[in-house]
């Protein structure tokens, strides 16, 4: 991983307020079928409907933020959940401060 896959990630604001919602998984969205909001992280189907866009188009965003370690994804059944790496923003919010 490559800080030019952290810098594009966060490039858009799709994925931005994706990172934000899966902040509070259970504020942001209803309980799902199958997993546990916070232990398996969010249904990629809840995801695209409350960005308001299509599964392909979700599936790439969150392409980008698997590939940048910001997010975690794990298959269930057949749904995709993702989750954020909370040691991963950590890490990265305490390198860009000790850095300027």
């Amino acid at each position: 991983m490559q800080d030019v896959d952290v810098l594009k990630a966060l490039a858009n604001e799709k994925r931005l307020i994706t990172l934000e919602w899966l902040k509070q998984p259970r504020i942001h969205f209803e309980p799902q079928v199958d997993g546990d909001l916070v232990e398996d992280g969010v249904c990629a189907l809840l995801i695209a409907r409350k960005l308001g866009i299509n599964a392909a188009t979700l599936s790439e965003h969150m392409r980008i933020l698997v590939q940048a370690e910001l997010v975690h994804a794990k298959r269930i059944k057949q749904w995709i959940f993702y989750r954020r790496n909370e040691e991963r923003i950590a890490a990265l919010k305490q390198g860009l401060f000790a850095s300027l």
